[in-house]
């Protein structure tokens, strides 16, 4: 089963979410930001390459906070989604086309993909 990584990144009570750009997949839907764990890669240093490459930022993968699971046209996968701190660096949208900081109880309001939600589910179990 592939592993994929998905960052959540909170500020002000606020987590980050960004839409993916029209031309890729799963385009206009919004998620958790991340990607696919490569070999000899661990999730944590996967999840920090990954944000670097879509926003120029350095982060610090942190505690595992949520997990999903979901199915793309390559197979099931297992969502790993980590709580992370944003060292430095100004976000700058290259797989995205808009990132919003979102109130986790509106974040039902957006349309994410199954395994993100389960990541929203489990978000909002853990603060109650």
């Amino acid at each position: 089963m592939t592993r994929v990584t998905a960052a959540i990144i909170k500020k002000g009570g606020k987590v980050l979410i960004a839409r993916r750009k029209p031309s890729i997949s799963s385009a206009g839907l919004w998620e958790f930001p991340g990607g696919k764990i490569e070999p000899n890669e661990t999730p944590e240093r996967c999840l920090e390459r990954e944000l670097k490459e879509e926003f120029d930022i350095k982060a610090r993968a942190g505690r595992l906070a949520a997990t999903g699971r979901g199915v793309l046209k390559e197979g099931p996968f297992e969502l790993l989604a980590f709580e992370v701190e944003h060292l430095s660096g100004e976000f700058r949208l290259h797989s995205h086309d808009e990132i919003r900081w979102v109130l986790p109880e509106d974040l039902a309001g957006y349309e994410l993909p199954p395994a993100d939600r389960e990541i929203v589910a489990e978000l909002l179990r853990s603060r109650s």
